[in-house]
């Protein structure tokens, strides 16, 4: 896949540090700086052409990055939506899960997940795993199906360790690192 827009907008990513990890700010990830609908518009058609559609019921997204991604991809496949949010309800059902990243570590909550769903999880990153792991562990303990894993950029060399471990295939739009503080695609 292509994607000019979206490796262009790489261009001038700032990178900041959170202890040894390198955080690139970018619109898809961050919401700043500026977001361009255009690359947006982009990264929803990659996202889409990635999936089997007909496995999937609901499209699934942690907070708070993935919101326009669940969202925009729900308008386009015609999939409802959920957030897994970092606040509690207490909903009828509610599911409490631990992730840890790169730079932090939160509670998250599932709600409107059941068991036998078939869910696509999206999301802007995969770079420690800690989200996307937790994440999937979470929603097979409710007895959902991961159907399919959807990420915009792949921050990581250990995507086939996780694969393995996961036991489905990740799908990533974009391959990039950390090269003398820039972000840059992987060729």
């Amino acid at each position: 896949m292509d994607l000019p827009r979206l490796r262009e907008s790489l261009a001038g990513t700032p990178v900041v540090k959170f202890g040894d990890y390198n955080y690139f700010v970018h619109p898809i990830t961050d919401g700043i700086p500026l977001g361009r609908p255009e690359v947006l518009d982009e990264v929803l058609d990659g996202l889409a052409a990635l999936a089997d559609w007909s496995r999937v019921d609901k499209i699934v997204t942690a907070e708070s990055m993935g919101f326009p991604l669940a969202s925009g991809l729900a308008m386009r496949v015609h999939k409802p939506y959920v957030f897994i949010r970092k606040r509690q309800y207490g909903l009828p059902g509610e599911v409490s899960l631990k992730k840890t990243t790169g730079y932090a570590r939160t509670d998250m909550f599932i709600n409107n997940i059941h068991r036998g769903d078939r869910v696509a999880f999206v999301d802007d990153v995969v770079s420690t795993g800690g989200t996307l792991l937790a994440i999937v562990a979470a929603l097979r303990r409710i007895g959902a199906e991961v159907a399919e894993v959807l990420i915009v950029f792949e921050k990581t060399r250990q995507r086939t360790r996780m694969e393995q471990e996961l036991g489905i295939p990740i799908k990533t739009l974009l391959a990039v690192d950390v090269v003398d503080g820039k972000l840059v695609a992987r060729s």
